[in-house]
């Protein structure tokens, strides 16, 4: 992919070109194996690295300066704004463990976002960019983000990202929980942060349980069976055709 550098001073190229280096490395690494094995046909055209400022109010409206379309993934090098991200979804909670685990991995949790937005342009999912996704939305986020972390990170780095999103569910569901899996986004953009990556946070770890627990570790049985209910007509939501109601 090419990268395309869309700061307004050269100061910031300057400051940013390392990491953006680095980035860039650890997604090439994992675009092969996503085209290799998971049906990454065709891969968008560019990264467009920017600021916060940029991505949030010129390129789009979205409040997390991380996001694709068809043909490019934006994204903010910026350490900085995604230490300030990540304390900010913390929404004031005193969660001293989890601050200190974005604190040492803040990089390693920006190729992850980055892989997750590469990981939309697999062919296994089954809603184009120009669709109207309207259900199972919540599959393809939280897969986003299981497919990046099994394969970018070791089995201690997957665990403790596991046990942190666990934590924040767990901290979180009174106030968010009261909507279904179904109706991920339903007020994505226009609540707290915290209200926002709640839906992503117990996305991720019902995908993994899909994976791990009833698939046995078998991420491709589950996406034929992600696209056996696309086949039958989408007769019912997808939670409850993998019996995730409960």
């Amino acid at each position: 992919m090419r990268k395309i550098y869309a700061f307004e001073q050269k100061s910031d190229y300057e400051k940013y070109h390392n990491i953006i280096n680095r980035l860039t490395s650890g997604l090439s690494e994992y675009q092969q194996v996503l085209e290799r094995e998971f049906a990454l046909k065709d891969p968008p055209k560019a990264v467009v690295w920017t600021t916060e400022e940029l991505a949030t109010t010129v390129f789009s409206d979205i409040p997390i300066p991380a996001f694709t379309n068809k043909d490019l993934i934006y994204m903010s090098p910026d350490i900085k704004t995604w230490l300030n991200i990540f304390e900010k979804q913390l929404d004031g909670k005193d969660l001293p463990s989890i601050r200190q685990f974005y604190k040492k991995n803040t990089e390693t949790e920006m190729l992850g976002i980055l892989a997750h937005e590469l990981t939309h342009h697999s062919d296994l999912f089954l809603d184009d960019f120009e669709d109207d996704k309207e259900d199972g939305i919540w599959f393809e986020e939280g897969m986003c983000f299981y497919l990046p972390r099994k394969l970018l990170l070791n089995e201690e780095e997957f665990n403790q990202i596991t046990d942190v999103e666990t934590e924040l569910y767990e901290n979180f569901k009174e106030k968010y929980e009261h909507h279904s899996l179904e109706d991920f986004g339903s007020s994505s953009y226009h609540g707290t942060l915290s209200s926002i990556m709640f839906d992503y946070w117990r996305s991720y770890l019902t995908v993994k349980y899909l994976v791990e627990v009833r698939a046995n570790g078998d991420v491709k049985a589950v996406f034929d069976d992600y696209h056996y209910w696309d086949h039958e007509g989408r007769k019912v939501p997808l939670t409850k055709y993998f019996g995730l109601e409960d």
